[in-house]
């Protein structure tokens, strides 16, 4: 495989290129390595604001993921969007729907609309998305919006890989005490409260004020109401997000963020090659004797692993 080759194209946009990169990274594929140092090697130097979006099942992020691509295809930005799906705990499977949400975009040239599935990788993103967002960035997105899966409020690892993260309510979710729960409600740069016809949007808007006025942060989050359904309120969103952008750029903020994407990134790619050399010892003389140690009481668990881990 031609890999500089592929990297050349998906940097002229060409969508067969792009989807194929994504897939190999996708499938671990040999290449990742060279695929990764080609993109590294072609960064370019304002990377695309990373825009994520979050929330409960049934909030209308696929809908409201639609209706952002309108707004900025408006301004004439280049789009892409990466929509990770669960996937079946039991097969492995996913349908991989959210894209059905946003066929309108489907033909436009300058939009990428990727489906991921989760393939049991928890915290509400696939395990590739941060490869999968270089893929995007160097193909020229100038924006790119990642859907997370339907997560609850533990799952926040959007908030360390996007610039920017919406986190989406709707009136009718639950009682007042939610907006007062820590976890995802602590992520949000951007709330937006969508289906915002329908009755008691506003009581959610006065939770969301009451949370925000007793938490002291240079950033004060804005709240959006919106009704994606129609496409009312995009405009709305984007502008918070542009603010919000300026913001970090102005205090620092961003390159703090893209600096932790990045170390955490190196960190996932370290703590991979380490699983895999202790996929060799389980099973092996040196583990099944150390447990039999433990067991006998010649030695303590930590003392155990730490002599496990000096032979590796």
């Amino acid at each position: 495989m031609d890999v500089p080759a592929l990297v050349r194209q998906a940097r002229s946009a060409g969508p067969r290129a792009v989807a194929r990169l994504i897939s190999l990274i996708e499938n671990a594929a040999p290449e990742v390595r060279q695929i990764t140092a080609e993109l590294c090697a072609a960064r370019r130097p304002e990377p695309a604001h990373v825009i994520g979006l979050t929330g409960s099942p049934g909030v209308g992020k696929s809908t409201t993921t639609a209706m952002l691509v309108a707004a900025y295809r408006e301004l004439g930005k280049r789009v892409g969007v990466l929509a990770v799906d669960p996937s079946s705990p039991f097969t492995g499977g996913a349908l991989l729907g959210d894209r059905v949400r946003m066929q309108d975009h489907a033909t436009d040239p300058e939009v990428f609309i990727r489906s991921m599935a989760s393939r049991g990788h928890l915290g509400g993103l696939a395990w590739a998305t941060p490869q999968a967002l270089r893929v995007l960035d160097a193909a020229g997105c100038d924006v790119i919006l990642i859907e997370t899966v339907g997560v609850g409020q533990a799952e926040v690892d959007i908030a360390s890989l996007a610039d920017s993260t919406i986190v989406l309510l709707a009136p009718g979710m639950g009682d007042g005490v939610q907006a007062a729960k820590a976890g995802i409600l602590e992520v949000a740069d951007v709330f937006v409260v969508n289906k915002a016809d329908r009755e008691g949007a506003q009581a959610t808007v006065r939770e969301l004020r009451n949370m925000i006025a007793m938490v002291e942060r240079p950033w004060k989050t804005p709240i959006v109401t919106t009704v994606a359904a129609r496409g009312q309120g995009g405009e709305d969103v984007v502008a918070a997000l542009t603010k919000h952008h300026d913001h970090m750029a102005a205090s620092g903020e961003l390159e703090r963020r893209r600096l932790a994407r990045a170390g955490d990134e190196i960190e996932a790619i370290a703590l991979t090659a380490l699983r895999a050399g202790f996929t060799g010892v389980r099973g092996g003389d040196r583990l099944e004797s150390l447990a039999a140690q433990v067991v006998a009481g010649d030695t303590d668990p930590y003392s155990a692993a730490d002599r496990l881990v000096a032979a590796l």
